[in-house]
């Protein structure tokens, strides 16, 4: 069990940004930017390399809400950045699929 699916179970709380019937929405535990927040689906998905045609769907509504959490956070008049890592090689730490709505601040390129 991943730390993320401990926090949809309630077991380990969470500063919550959105809450809906596919995903949750909260504020990273070690921001990396003035506003970090990670949006993850309910479903149990590893990572996008394991996204399928079926999750299709799904993968729409996550990008709908990571914008929708950057409006609310006052992000979408100067830019913010989304990123979905993938992989140990491609930083992802948590094995359950997330995106990091980043912003609040000039972000560099590239990122690391």
């Amino acid at each position: 069990m991943t730390i993320f699916s401990r926090i949809l179970a309630g077991e380990i709380p969470c500063d919550l940004v959105h809450e809906d019937d596919q995903c949750i929405a909260f504020r990273d535990i070690h921001p990396q930017a003035p506003v970090h927040v990670l949006v993850i689906p309910r479903t149990p998905l590893s990572g996008i390399s394991q996204a399928t045609a079926e999750h299709e769907a799904l993968l729409g509504h996550l990008m709908r809400v990571a914008a929708e959490v950057a409006r609310k956070e006052g992000l979408d008049g100067r830019g913010y950045r989304l990123i979905v890592n993938d992989g140990p090689d491609g930083g992802q730490s948590v094995s359950h699929l997330h995106i990091h709505v980043l912003g609040g601040r000039a972000l560099s390129w590239p990122p690391g």
